[in-house]
């Protein structure tokens, strides 16, 4: 696909690890269908998918599982 600055751009639909950190909290959700730039990375999601996501990140109900992560300062 060619956009308005002239490059070509390919995407593919596929399924992504979405990841959001709220109050100091990392949350993941598995399996979220996206558009992926296979150039750039970027990724591409349609309003229902926000949506969807807003309301899975705001519901009070369990999740899949829990992970335990290692948090690194940069410094």
């Amino acid at each position: 696909m060619c956009d308005s600055t002239g490059w070509n751009e390919t995407f593919v639909e596929t399924k992504v690890t979405y990841h959001i950190e709220i109050a100091g909290r990392s949350i993941l959700v598995r399996n979220v269908p996206a558009r992926l730039n296979v150039e750039t990375g970027e990724r591409m999601f349609s309003p229902e998918i926000v949506e969807r996501l807003q309301e899975i990140v705001r519901s009070k109900r369990l999740p899949a599982r829990l992970i335990k992560t290692p948090v690194y300062e940069y410094a």
